[in-house]
């Protein structure tokens, strides 16, 4: 019944969230000097959430985001050697280098003729179109969507232009919020790959009850699962 099997790209092909983690901390370092570290991750956060809707998911806002709060929890005091180094951590998040997953180019190799395979991510463009050609994997892809969010109409949008049914359609992905539960509301299957760090964002302790959601600890795992449906 499954045609077309669709995967999430950061932190189920490759690594994403530890690089965030990563300029996090050091961007909680340039600000101590006002407020605590944890104090700043709390801020930062309640600032991405209230400009998701002006920016997006994705490293751009992330560092209009850091620049904004940094400006906040200074009362406008930070200097602008200051603001450099904040500026200077948002591109060299943008320039990380792509590490896959175990066992990704693999199953990609044993997949690809027996199903279609698309890519479907969320994020800003040019960020993510730079991601996968520097993994190297976007050949295996019949489709690739970026979308500006995971929801149940950005799916069925893309089923719609696959020309194909939610019930032909598999996503894999990390996050249970946004790759997995989305699909199954609208009849579609969802396996979900937990990795070890999450965005505060998609974080949920739910676990559906649904015949057509599974979990596997690790993506070279699919295979085998999906033998069995």
């Amino acid at each position: 019944m499954i045609k077309v099997i669709g995967f999430d790209a950061d932190d189920t092909l490759w690594v994403n969230e530890p690089n965030y983690q990563e300029t996090e901390s050091a961007f909680c370092k340039i600000v101590n000097a006002w407020v605590s570290e944890e104090e700043t991750s709390r801020e930062l956060f309640a600032t991405e959430m209230a400009n998701l809707e002006l920016y997006g998911f994705g490293a751009k806002g992330f560092m209009l985001s850091m620049i904004e709060t940094a400006i906040r929890l200074s009362k406008g005091s930070i200097e602008s050697e200051k603001l450099d180094q904040i500026i200077k951590l948002g591109k060299e998040l943008l320039d990380k280098p792509v590490e896959l997953l175990p066992g990704v180019s693999t199953l990609l190799d044993q997949l690809q003729g027996k199903y279609t395979i698309i890519l479907a991510t969320k994020g800003d463009l040019l960020d993510q179109e730079r991601k996968l050609r520097k993994s190297e994997l976007e050949s295996y892809f019949h489709h690739i969507e970026i979308m500006s969010d995971k929801r149940e109409e950005n799916y069925l949008k893309l089923l719609n232009r696959l020309e194909i049914q939610p019930a032909e359609f598999l996503m894999v992905g990390n996050s249970m919020k946004s790759d997995i539960m989305p699909v199954l509301n609208i009849g579609g299957y969802g396996v979900h790959v937990p990795f070890h760090i999450n965005w505060l964002h998609d974080l949920t302790d739910f676990v559906p009850e649904n015949s057509k959601f599974a979990q596997i600890t690790e993506i070279s795992k699919l295979t085998e699962l999906l033998e069995n449906i």
